[in-house]
């Protein structure tokens, strides 16, 4: 996904507010991924998340 929008894990980084390090590290499935993460990655990429819960 990097690839499409032209960024460096480092850049992704800064805008997320985290390290290159634990960018690098997410998609390499390397280490715990908090939901906030996950959505501050999606806002930086300007990415939509939909789900459905069903019981």
């Amino acid at each position: 996904m990097l690839e499409k929008k032209s960024l460096t894990q480092e850049q992704l980084g800064e805008l997320v507010g985290v390290k290159k390090a634990q960018i690098s590290r997410l998609e390499n499935s390397i280490g715990n991924l908090t939901f906030e993460t996950v959505l501050r990655i999606l806002n930086a990429l300007g990415a939509k998340l939909r789900f459905k819960l069903e019981i």
